[in-house]
Order: C-alpha cells, then sequence, then structure tokens
C-alpha cells in the first residue's frame, strides 16, 4: 500500500450506513417497532433496505405507507408522518448496535489508512444522537478524525455543507480529499463539494446499481482502498 505522500489524497471520507456499517436490520426494527405503535401492519428488512438513502422523514414515509395504502404525497403533508418520526427516535436509539454490522474490510481499511497518516472521517445524513452511539459500539469511533453529523448542518447531502464542513476541519483542499459512499446522493453531494468520489456497490442506493451515478472509480468492496 501506498504511503500517505504517495497516496492521491490527504482526507478520505466515509459515509456510514451502506457504505462502512450495514444497519439495515436494526432500522427495519425500528420502523417495525414505530409501525406497530401506530397499529399498522410491519414490514420486511427488504423493503426497507430499498427506502434508506433520503433520511428517516423519507423512510418512515415510504413505510407508512406501504402498511397504510394512503400516498406517500399526502403522508408527506400530514400530522401522522410527525407522530411516527417522534415514536420512531426513541425506538431506533434502543436498536443503534443491536443488529448492524461492519462491512467486510471496514475496520481494517480505516486502521491502515490511519497508520499511512491519511486523515479519516466519516461524513453522514444521520443525526448524531444515532451515528455516534453505532460507532462507538463498533469500536470504530477512534479511527476516525471528523465525524459530521445531519444535524451539524443547515442542508444535508446531497447539498455539499457536510462535506465542506469537514474539509474546512481538517484544513485540507477540495483537490486532496476522496469520498467513499454508496449512494446517488453520496456521489452528487461529492461533485457539489468538488471533491473526488469513489463508490461500492450493495449498500443502500434504492435499487438502483450505483454504476448508474458514475462515480469517479467503482470500487469491488471497501478493501480495494488498500491495493
Amino acid at each position: 500500500m501506498p504511503s500517505a505522500s504517495e497516496f492521491a489524497f490527504d482526507l478520505v471520507m466515509f459515509d456510514l450506513d451502506g457504505t462502512l456499517l450495514d444497519t439495515a436490520g436494526e432500522l427495519a426494527d425500528a420502523v417495525n417497532d414505530t409501525l406497530a405503535a401506530l397499529g399498522q401492519r410491519p414490514v420486511t428488512e427488504a423493503q426497507v433496505r430499498e427506502w434508506i438513502g433520503n433520511g428517516t422523514r423519507e423512510l418512515l414515509v415510504c413505510a407508512l405507507a406501504d402498511a397504510s395504502g394512503q400516498p406517500r404525497e399526502a403522508l408527506r403533508e400530514s400530522g401522522d408522518l410527525a407522530r411516527a418520526t417522534a415514536i420512531f427516535d426513541p425506538h431506533y436509539e434502543k436498536r443503534c448496535g443491536t443488529r448492524s454490522q461492519p462491512y467486510a474490510h471496514a475496520a481494517q481499511v480505516l486502521r491502515q489508512l490511519r497508520e499511512r497518516g491519511l486523515q479519516l472521517a466519516v461524513v453522514t445524513n444521520k443525526d448524531s444522537r444515532f451515528t455516534r452511539p453505532l460507532l462507538a459500539h463498533h469500536r470504530l469511533a477512534p479511527l476516525l478524525d471528523q465525524v459530521v453529523c445531519g444535524d451539524d448542518v443547515a442542508r444535508k447531502k446531497p447539498a455539499p455543507d457536510s462535506i465542506l464542513r469537514c474539509l474546512s476541519s481538517c484544513q485540507v483542499a477540495p483537490a486532496r480529499a476522496l469520498f467513499v459512499g454508496d449512494s446517488a446522493i453520496d456521489v452528487a453531494s461529492a461533485r457539489n463539494a468538488g471533491v473526488v468520489v469513489w463508490a461500492v456497490p450493495g449498500g443502500y442506493n434504492q435499487g438502483q446499481p450505483i454504476a448508474l451515478s458514475q462515480p469517479d472509480r467503482l470500487l469491488q468492496d471497501l478493501g480495494q482502498l488498500l491495493e
């Protein structure tokens, strides 16, 4: 593996859900906790996997629409969504770390990149009250220099705000930074920030192949970062 001086980047930023951690199982559990409290039938984990990526609000819209038969657009404007969100948040806090798993090579990649002197960060749309316990539970927090969450910025990805905040905190120019994600939202956010973006397949991209988003490089898995 190249040293930091030979590597093309000084900072590598990672998305969290679908890139470093597979969190669909516990998200599905929390969604079904919420639906049960509302008297609605459960949804499947496979469905939840295709709904992840646009934030908790849209995840709940999709789940409520499927469970209740109401149109998604109507739910976005209804009090049912606010009520569901209030129920979901404490359930998900309890579920964080219960069924999530790091993807293959995730911890190894972080350790070895850090040993080579690179700065590492997580940049996620997930709120900090969910993100930080997850990183602590999976022992990834000590390997990171920065964590930027969805509630740390005015606009979430695909806006560039969270990536730009990370660049500023790490004092790294966009040309010397890499973003690694799994979704079209990640690709768009990196492009909006002027940062090179590589993508991994098999994450959460609403059922669409990530190759369609045309990242600068498509990785087979995170382990390729060490090649």
